[in-house]
Protein backbone atom coordinates (compact mmCIF):
# COMPACT_ATOMS: atom_id res chain seq x y z
CA UNK A 1 0.00 0.00 0.00
CA UNK A 2 2.88 2.27 0.99
CA UNK A 3 5.03 1.67 -2.50
CA UNK A 4 1.82 2.49 -4.33
CA UNK A 5 0.85 6.01 -2.87
CA UNK A 6 4.88 6.94 -2.98
CA UNK A 7 4.47 6.04 -6.95
CA UNK A 8 1.35 7.76 -7.57
CA UNK A 9 2.69 10.72 -5.62
CA UNK A 10 5.73 10.74 -7.39
CA UNK A 11 3.79 10.24 -10.77
CA UNK A 12 1.56 13.12 -10.05
CA UNK A 13 5.13 15.69 -9.06
CA UNK A 14 6.85 14.40 -12.10
CA UNK A 15 3.54 14.22 -15.09
CA UNK A 16 3.34 18.30 -15.53
CA UNK A 17 7.21 18.44 -15.68
CA UNK A 18 8.39 14.89 -16.96
CA UNK A 19 8.20 16.35 -20.44
CA UNK A 20 10.31 19.74 -19.42
CA UNK A 21 13.51 17.72 -19.03
CA UNK A 22 13.23 15.65 -21.14
CA UNK A 23 12.84 18.12 -24.18
CA UNK A 24 16.33 19.79 -21.64
CA UNK A 25 18.42 16.72 -22.97
CA UNK A 26 18.78 16.76 -26.36
CA UNK A 27 19.53 20.29 -26.45
CA UNK A 28 22.00 20.00 -23.94
CA UNK A 29 23.50 17.20 -25.95
CA UNK A 30 23.17 19.66 -28.95
CA UNK A 31 25.24 22.24 -27.02
CA UNK A 32 27.58 19.46 -25.71
CA UNK A 33 28.35 18.48 -29.78
CA UNK A 34 28.83 22.33 -31.25
CA UNK A 35 31.20 22.81 -27.74
CA UNK A 36 33.51 19.54 -29.30
CA UNK A 37 33.11 20.35 -32.70
CA UNK A 38 34.28 24.08 -32.53
CA UNK A 39 36.89 23.58 -30.11
CA UNK A 40 38.26 20.47 -32.29
CA UNK A 41 38.19 23.13 -35.15
CA UNK A 42 39.68 26.06 -33.10
CA UNK A 43 41.97 24.31 -30.68
CA UNK A 44 45.15 22.88 -31.35
CA UNK A 45 45.42 19.27 -30.20
CA UNK A 46 41.67 18.93 -28.25
CA UNK A 47 40.43 15.96 -30.22
CA UNK A 48 43.58 14.23 -29.59
CA UNK A 49 43.20 10.98 -27.59
CA UNK A 50 45.67 11.91 -24.93
CA UNK A 51 43.55 15.28 -24.08
CA UNK A 52 40.49 13.51 -24.28
CA UNK A 53 42.21 11.11 -21.55
CA UNK A 54 43.31 14.37 -19.89
CA UNK A 55 39.74 16.18 -19.84
CA UNK A 56 38.24 12.58 -18.44
CA UNK A 57 40.97 12.56 -15.65
CA UNK A 58 40.05 16.21 -14.70
CA UNK A 59 36.28 15.73 -14.49
CA UNK A 60 35.62 12.63 -12.90
CA UNK A 61 35.95 14.69 -9.12
CA UNK A 62 33.72 16.93 -10.10
CA UNK A 63 31.37 14.50 -11.67
CA UNK A 64 31.07 12.16 -8.68
CA UNK A 65 30.13 15.26 -6.89
CA UNK A 66 27.58 16.10 -9.20
CA UNK A 67 26.12 12.65 -8.89
CA UNK A 68 25.88 13.35 -5.31
CA UNK A 69 24.22 16.48 -5.64
CA UNK A 70 21.30 15.38 -7.73
CA UNK A 71 19.76 12.93 -5.06
CA UNK A 72 20.07 16.20 -2.82
CA UNK A 73 18.87 18.89 -5.46
CA UNK A 74 16.20 16.39 -6.46
CA UNK A 75 14.58 15.84 -3.01
CA UNK A 76 14.47 19.99 -2.40
CA UNK A 77 17.90 19.95 -1.06
CA UNK A 78 21.13 21.91 -1.15
CA UNK A 79 24.88 21.63 -0.01
CA UNK A 80 27.00 23.66 -0.05
CA UNK A 81 29.62 21.70 1.70
CA UNK A 82 30.81 19.03 -0.33
CA UNK A 83 33.80 20.52 -2.10
CA UNK A 84 35.34 21.53 1.26
CA UNK A 85 34.71 17.92 2.65
CA UNK A 86 36.42 16.71 -0.16
CA UNK A 87 39.21 19.05 1.16
CA UNK A 88 38.52 18.05 4.69
CA UNK A 89 38.48 14.03 3.81
CA UNK A 90 41.78 14.30 1.56
CA UNK A 91 44.06 16.36 4.20
CA UNK A 92 42.56 12.99 6.68
CA UNK A 93 43.61 10.46 4.16
CA UNK A 94 46.96 12.19 4.53
CA UNK A 95 46.99 12.04 8.39
CA UNK A 96 46.05 8.41 8.85
CA UNK A 97 48.56 7.18 6.07
CA UNK A 98 51.77 9.33 6.79
CA UNK A 99 51.13 10.19 10.96
CA UNK A 100 49.08 7.27 12.19
CA UNK A 101 51.12 4.91 9.68
CA UNK A 102 48.08 3.05 8.34
CA UNK A 103 48.08 1.11 5.23
CA UNK A 104 47.17 3.36 2.39
CA UNK A 105 44.00 1.94 1.50
CA UNK A 106 42.84 1.54 5.08
CA UNK A 107 43.47 5.48 4.97
CA UNK A 108 41.24 5.39 2.41
CA UNK A 109 38.25 3.72 4.15
CA UNK A 110 38.63 6.17 6.72
CA UNK A 111 38.42 9.29 4.51
CA UNK A 112 35.51 7.51 3.23
CA UNK A 113 34.10 6.94 7.02
CA UNK A 114 34.98 10.50 7.12
CA UNK A 115 32.94 11.76 4.77
CA UNK A 116 30.01 9.71 5.83
CA UNK A 117 30.15 10.93 9.24
CA UNK A 118 30.13 14.55 7.49
CA UNK A 119 27.02 13.81 5.38
CA UNK A 120 25.49 12.97 8.72
CA UNK A 121 26.31 16.07 10.58
CA UNK A 122 24.43 17.99 7.86
CA UNK A 123 21.88 15.24 7.42
CA UNK A 124 20.95 15.26 11.66
CA UNK A 125 20.57 19.45 11.27
CA UNK A 126 18.31 19.35 8.88
CA UNK A 127 16.31 16.52 9.65
CA UNK A 128 15.88 16.14 13.02
CA UNK A 129 16.79 20.24 14.04
CA UNK A 130 14.83 20.92 11.05
CA UNK A 131 17.11 23.51 10.31
CA UNK A 132 17.56 25.47 6.57
CA UNK A 133 19.77 23.12 4.38
CA UNK A 134 21.16 26.57 2.75
CA UNK A 135 22.19 27.43 6.48
CA UNK A 136 23.36 24.37 7.21
CA UNK A 137 25.24 23.52 4.52
CA UNK A 138 26.66 26.95 4.54
CA UNK A 139 28.08 26.92 8.07
CA UNK A 140 29.60 23.42 7.61
CA UNK A 141 31.09 24.27 4.10
CA UNK A 142 33.23 26.78 6.56
CA UNK A 143 33.43 24.41 9.35
CA UNK A 144 34.82 21.73 7.13
CA UNK A 145 37.53 23.64 5.33
CA UNK A 146 38.26 25.55 8.59
CA UNK A 147 39.35 22.02 9.91
CA UNK A 148 41.43 21.29 7.14
CA UNK A 149 43.34 24.40 7.50
CA UNK A 150 43.58 24.30 11.15
CA UNK A 151 44.65 20.27 10.93
CA UNK A 152 47.69 21.86 8.16
CA UNK A 153 48.20 25.17 9.63
CA UNK A 154 47.61 26.13 6.41
CA UNK A 155 51.34 24.98 5.15
CA UNK A 156 51.35 21.20 5.29
CA UNK A 157 50.75 19.01 2.34
CA UNK A 158 50.90 15.29 2.05
CA UNK A 159 52.74 13.88 -0.82
CA UNK A 160 55.21 10.34 -1.23
CA UNK A 161 51.95 8.71 -2.00
CA UNK A 162 52.69 4.92 -3.22
CA UNK A 163 52.83 4.56 -6.99
CA UNK A 164 49.88 1.99 -6.36
CA UNK A 165 47.33 4.17 -5.36
CA UNK A 166 48.82 6.70 -7.28
CA UNK A 167 47.69 4.92 -10.48
CA UNK A 168 44.04 5.08 -9.57
CA UNK A 169 44.82 8.88 -10.14
CA UNK A 170 47.04 8.59 -13.03
CA UNK A 171 46.90 5.08 -14.33
CA UNK A 172 45.33 3.19 -17.43
CA UNK A 173 42.49 0.77 -17.00
CA UNK A 174 40.39 -1.11 -19.59
CA UNK A 175 41.86 1.68 -22.15
CA UNK A 176 40.92 4.53 -19.80
CA UNK A 177 42.01 6.14 -17.21
CA UNK A 178 41.93 4.22 -14.15
CA UNK A 179 39.07 6.62 -11.94
CA UNK A 180 36.84 6.45 -15.55
CA UNK A 181 35.20 2.93 -14.81
CA UNK A 182 35.16 3.87 -10.95
CA UNK A 183 33.28 7.16 -11.98
CA UNK A 184 30.65 4.85 -14.54
CA UNK A 185 30.27 2.51 -11.58
CA UNK A 186 29.14 4.99 -9.12
CA UNK A 187 27.18 6.77 -11.69
CA UNK A 188 25.27 3.46 -12.22
CA UNK A 189 24.96 3.00 -8.83
CA UNK A 190 22.92 6.32 -8.64
CA UNK A 191 20.94 6.49 -12.05
CA UNK A 192 19.33 3.05 -10.56
CA UNK A 193 18.81 4.64 -7.30
CA UNK A 194 16.86 7.25 -8.78
CA UNK A 195 15.21 5.71 -11.55
CA UNK A 196 14.67 2.22 -10.91
CA UNK A 197 13.91 2.11 -7.16
CA UNK A 198 11.30 3.30 -5.17
CA UNK A 199 13.61 5.50 -3.13
CA UNK A 200 14.39 7.58 -6.01
CA UNK A 201 10.15 7.83 -6.59
CA UNK A 202 10.54 8.77 -3.22
CA UNK A 203 12.72 12.13 -3.54
CA UNK A 204 10.93 13.18 -6.60
CA UNK A 205 7.84 13.49 -4.20
CA UNK A 206 9.65 15.08 -1.38
CA UNK A 207 11.07 17.68 -3.62
CA UNK A 208 7.77 18.49 -5.22
CA UNK A 209 6.04 18.43 -2.54
CA UNK A 210 7.09 17.51 1.23
CA UNK A 211 4.06 17.69 2.82
CA UNK A 212 1.99 15.70 0.34
CA UNK A 213 4.69 12.54 0.44
CA UNK A 214 4.74 12.74 4.06
CA UNK A 215 0.38 12.13 3.99
CA UNK A 216 1.42 9.75 0.87
CA UNK A 217 3.19 7.74 3.67
CA UNK A 218 7.01 8.53 2.83
CA UNK A 219 9.24 8.72 5.60
CA UNK A 220 10.33 12.33 4.51
CA UNK A 221 13.01 12.82 7.29
CA UNK A 222 14.80 9.36 6.82
CA UNK A 223 14.40 9.58 2.63
CA UNK A 224 16.08 13.24 2.94
CA UNK A 225 18.84 12.54 5.27
CA UNK A 226 19.83 9.50 3.19
CA UNK A 227 20.63 12.21 0.48
CA UNK A 228 23.11 14.36 2.80
CA UNK A 229 24.85 10.60 3.85
CA UNK A 230 24.83 9.62 0.29
CA UNK A 231 26.81 12.72 -1.03
CA UNK A 232 28.91 12.55 1.94
CA UNK A 233 30.07 9.26 1.38
CA UNK A 234 31.03 10.48 -2.03
CA UNK A 235 32.70 13.32 -1.53
CA UNK A 236 34.90 11.06 0.37
CA UNK A 237 35.62 8.69 -2.47
CA UNK A 238 36.26 12.12 -4.62
CA UNK A 239 38.67 12.77 -1.91
CA UNK A 240 40.95 9.68 -2.46
CA UNK A 241 40.72 10.14 -6.45
CA UNK A 242 42.11 13.63 -6.25
CA UNK A 243 44.82 12.97 -4.31
CA UNK A 244 45.43 10.22 -6.21
CA UNK A 245 45.41 12.29 -9.56
CA UNK A 246 47.02 14.91 -8.14
CA UNK A 247 49.64 12.69 -6.11
CA UNK A 248 49.14 15.49 -3.03
CA UNK A 249 46.89 16.25 -0.54
CA UNK A 250 45.76 19.89 0.99
CA UNK A 251 43.49 22.39 2.93
CA UNK A 252 42.76 23.76 -0.10
CA UNK A 253 41.41 20.64 -2.23
CA UNK A 254 38.15 20.94 -3.96
CA UNK A 255 37.55 24.93 -3.43
CA UNK A 256 34.75 25.83 -5.40
CA UNK A 257 33.90 22.81 -6.79
CA UNK A 258 30.55 22.35 -5.20
CA UNK A 259 29.19 25.24 -7.15
CA UNK A 260 30.31 23.39 -10.06
CA UNK A 261 28.68 20.67 -8.74
CA UNK A 262 25.25 22.58 -8.35
CA UNK A 263 25.73 24.06 -12.07
CA UNK A 264 26.38 20.91 -13.60
CA UNK A 265 23.18 19.64 -11.94
CA UNK A 266 20.98 22.33 -12.81
CA UNK A 267 22.44 22.85 -16.26
CA UNK A 268 21.50 19.08 -16.62
CA UNK A 269 17.64 19.93 -16.68
CA UNK A 270 17.16 19.05 -12.68
CA UNK A 271 14.96 22.10 -11.20
CA UNK A 272 16.43 23.83 -8.32
CA UNK A 273 13.39 23.68 -6.30
CA UNK A 274 13.50 19.64 -6.50
CA UNK A 275 10.36 17.40 -7.78
CA UNK A 276 12.51 16.64 -11.44
CA UNK A 277 15.63 15.78 -12.63
CA UNK A 278 17.65 12.94 -14.01
CA UNK A 279 21.31 11.41 -13.46
CA UNK A 280 21.32 11.28 -17.35
CA UNK A 281 21.35 14.83 -17.56
CA UNK A 282 23.70 16.18 -14.62
CA UNK A 283 26.02 13.44 -16.74
CA UNK A 284 25.48 15.73 -20.05
CA UNK A 285 25.97 19.24 -17.82
CA UNK A 286 29.44 17.36 -15.97
CA UNK A 287 30.81 16.81 -19.64
CA UNK A 288 29.76 20.27 -20.91
CA UNK A 289 31.25 22.78 -18.35
CA UNK A 290 34.83 19.94 -18.49
CA UNK A 291 34.50 20.31 -22.47
CA UNK A 292 34.20 23.87 -22.10
CA UNK A 293 36.62 24.49 -19.59
CA UNK A 294 39.14 21.76 -21.58
CA UNK A 295 38.33 23.86 -24.71
CA UNK A 296 39.01 27.20 -23.74
CA UNK A 297 42.59 26.34 -22.43
CA UNK A 298 43.20 24.80 -25.85
CA UNK A 299 42.00 28.10 -27.75
CA UNK A 300 44.36 29.93 -25.27
CA UNK A 301 41.36 31.99 -23.42
CA UNK A 302 42.17 32.83 -19.67
CA UNK A 303 40.79 31.04 -17.37
CA UNK A 304 38.61 33.48 -16.37
CA UNK A 305 36.03 33.05 -19.51
CA UNK A 306 35.73 29.21 -18.48
CA UNK A 307 33.46 30.77 -15.25
CA UNK A 308 31.54 33.47 -17.38
CA UNK A 309 30.86 31.08 -20.22
CA UNK A 310 29.61 28.61 -17.48
CA UNK A 311 27.65 31.54 -15.67
CA UNK A 312 25.81 32.11 -18.96
CA UNK A 313 25.02 28.56 -19.95
CA UNK A 314 23.55 28.40 -16.13
CA UNK A 315 21.33 31.54 -16.88
CA UNK A 316 20.41 29.93 -19.84
CA UNK A 317 19.08 27.16 -18.78
CA UNK A 318 17.24 28.50 -15.77
CA UNK A 319 15.66 31.25 -18.26
CA UNK A 320 14.29 29.04 -21.25
CA UNK A 321 11.35 27.32 -18.99
CA UNK A 322 10.27 30.38 -17.72
CA UNK A 323 10.95 31.82 -21.55
CA UNK A 324 8.78 28.86 -22.77
CA UNK A 325 6.28 29.27 -20.58
CA UNK A 326 5.60 32.78 -21.21
CA UNK A 327 5.52 32.21 -24.52
CA UNK A 328 3.15 29.54 -24.27
CA UNK A 329 0.81 32.24 -22.36
CA UNK A 330 1.63 34.75 -25.16
CA UNK A 331 0.29 32.35 -27.68
CA UNK A 332 -2.93 31.01 -26.00
CA UNK A 333 -3.94 35.16 -25.37
CA UNK A 334 -3.42 35.90 -29.37
CA UNK A 335 -5.58 33.00 -30.12
CA UNK A 336 -8.38 33.23 -27.58
CA UNK A 337 -9.74 36.24 -29.76
CA UNK A 338 -10.02 33.73 -33.09
CA UNK A 339 -11.25 30.85 -31.31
Amino acid sequence: MKKDAITTASALSAAPRGLAWMRHEPGLFLLLLLEWLYFDFAGPGFGTLDNTFDLLRHSVEIGLLSLAMTPVILAGGIDLSVGSLLGLCAILFGKLWRDAHLGIWLAGIGALAFGTFGGLINATLITRLRLPPLIVTLATFSLFRGLAEAITRGVDTFTAFPESFLRLGQGQALGLPTQVPLFLTVALLVWLMVHRTVLGRSWRAIGFAPEGARYAGVPVENRTALTYILAGAISGLAAIIYTSRLGQARADAGTGYELLAITAVVLGGTSIFGGTGSVHGTLLGVAAIAVLNNGLVHVRQPREAAGVLTGLMLLLALSIPRLAALARRLIERLRGPIL
